[in-house]
């Protein structure tokens, strides 16, 4: 059926925009499909939930992040105090000052023990005394460095990282999201494929709609005729003086109501068409005729046969069915990711990192790096029994999916016996009106027999045209009834043709 109902697209695209168009049954379909607003928006919720499939595939993989930043500090770490750094500036000097309250004294206990001559004393005072300012200069400065190696100098903060986050266990989250997306992808093609069945059954009853006013406005044509030529004869008879003008009346009354049909009928038409246009995507003021409007019989339609069996496997596959389907088997998910977050979490995590300054040569002003890698684990120890609850409530949705599911399949079950029992009783409907349009037709040639040798008033042949009428109408509408059910019968059992 897709190839045809393309085929018949591709056709349509080849008439001219101003042209009269001849539409088919396929054709407007093929039309409504490509032009549907809803069935557009169906395709592309497809997309959307094949792209986030994709996505959720992508949770098994490593996650590579890069980050840097930079950070102006108001203050400075100090790793040594006030004190510290006093005395470090002060080291050669607070030396000097204990060396030379010392030392004078040390040199004279040597002397007076005989370890030095008092000359040698004398010289070693003299050798302190011319040293001792360079050397309480030297160490200053030895301590004044020290001090500047201490120096952190981090007002200016600068540092970059590319880490590499890999999951190994994350209590089955990840799993019950990648089910989740390949379930919500289900369930939009199922939408789609619901939207679609909808739009055919619907382009199906609008175009036999068309079809049965277009049949109707031309019955109402031939009953105008009918009255129209009644109406002469009576006159005639009026004239010659073999009917009364009380007859005269009641035929242009009649002639003046069949007037009327012939107005509705091709007004209901008008609007009809319009519908139809709408439904296919074309303006509503285009100029179509239908390919069944101007047969005179509509084409004779086998019944629809289906074994109880292929039957019952057909309306389970409906989309409607696996829609509910996939919605339970998503909360059933909903339930796994739930108990997932109250479940231990490993992942593993390396990376390597810069900063400036770096400590790993002193406090240098440069960037410098390390590698790292590690494993991290987050274990819920207690939460209140909050996982257990909210696992249960998504367990009771689980359950009500499952009771909707279930009820649904009684109604659609419930729905396709009744399509079957409509395509009979519509089969049934349709012989009678044929049989009635025969006894009707006879009815008529008696009745015009009858007024024409005299032996007939003009209302009985007036009741014989209105019975034709409604025999004529009634095989129309048979007609268009019974496919309309059998469309019908195929939208519940979920066949698009």
């Amino acid at each position: 059926m897709r190839k045809a109902i393309l085929l018949y697209a591709l056709a349509a695209m080849l008439v001219p925009a101003g042209a009269q168009r001849v539409l088919s049954l396929d054709s407007c379909r093929a039309l409504a499909l490509r032009n549907n607003k809803q069935l557009a928006v169906a395709r592309l919720k497809q997309e959307a939930a094949a792209d986030a499939r994709k996505a959720a595939r992508t949770k098994y993989l490593p996650r590579v992040d890069a980050v840097g930043g930079y950070e102006l500090l108001s203050r400075e770490v100090s790793l040594l105090n006030k004190d510290q750094k006093n005395a470090l500036n002060n080291l050669g000097t607070t030396f000097a000052e204990k060396l030379g309250a010392t030392l004078p004294q040390s040199i004279t206990n040597m002397a007076q023990q005989g370890l030095i001559t008092p000359q040698q004393a004398q010289a070693l005072g003299q050798m302190a005394g011319q040293y001792m300012g360079p050397m309480a200069e030297a160490l200053n400065g030895v301590g004044a460095e020290i001090r500047r190696a201490f120096r952190t100098n981090n007002r200016n903060m600068m540092g970059a990282a590319v880490m590499v986050n890999q999951p190994v266990y994350m209590g089955g989250a990840i799993t019950a999201a990648n089910n989740m997306a390949d379930i919500s992808e289900q369930l939009t093609a199922n939408a789609s494929e619901s939207a679609m069945l909808n739009t055919v059954y619907d382009i199906d009853q609008s175009y036999w709609l068309v079809v049965s006013l277009k049949h109707k406005n031309r019955l109402a044509a031939s009953f105008l005729e009918l009255v129209q030529k009644l109406d002469s004869d009576v006159s005639k008879l009026i004239r010659e003086g073999f009917a009364t003008r009380a007859d005269g009346l009641k035929v242009s009354v009649k002639v003046n109501e069949a007037e009327m049909a012939v107005t509705q009928a091709e007004d209901g038409l008008a609007l009809a068409k319009m519908l139809l246009c709408q439904q296919c995507g074309l303006p509503i003021d285009s100029d179509i005729v239908l390919e069944d409007e101007n047969k005179t019989e509509l084409p004779a339609m086998a019944v629809a046969t289906f074994a109880d069996g292929n039957m019952y496997d057909m309306w389970k596959n409906r989309s409607e069915l696996r829609m509910l389907q996939n919605a339970a088997d998503l909360s059933e998910q909903v339930t796994k990711l739930t108990k997932a977050a109250f479940l231990p979490q490993v992942a593993i995590s390396g990376g390597y990192m810069v900063t400036n300054p770096s400590v790993y040569n002193g406090f240098e002003h440069k960037f410098a790096g390390t590698w790292n890698i590690g494993i991290l684990a987050r274990v819920p120890i207690w939460s209140w029994h909050e996982g257990a609850y909210k696992v249960k409530a998504a367990k009771t949705a689980t359950t009500i999916a499952r009771m909707e599911q279930a009820e649904a399949e009684e109604l659609i079950e419930l729905q396709v016996n009744q399509s079957k029992f409509k395509v009979k009783e519509a089969g049934k409907k349709y012989e009678m009106a044929c049989r009635n349009v025969q006894k009707a037709e006879e009815n008529l040639r008696c009745a015009n027999l009858g007024f024409a040798e005299g032996v007939m008033t003009a209302t009985e042949v007036m009741e014989a045209q209105t019975a034709w009428m409604q025999a004529q109408t009634q095989k129309i509408d048979a007609e268009v009834d019974m496919r309309l059910t059998q469309a019908g019968l195929k939208r519940s059992l979920g066949i698009a043709d």
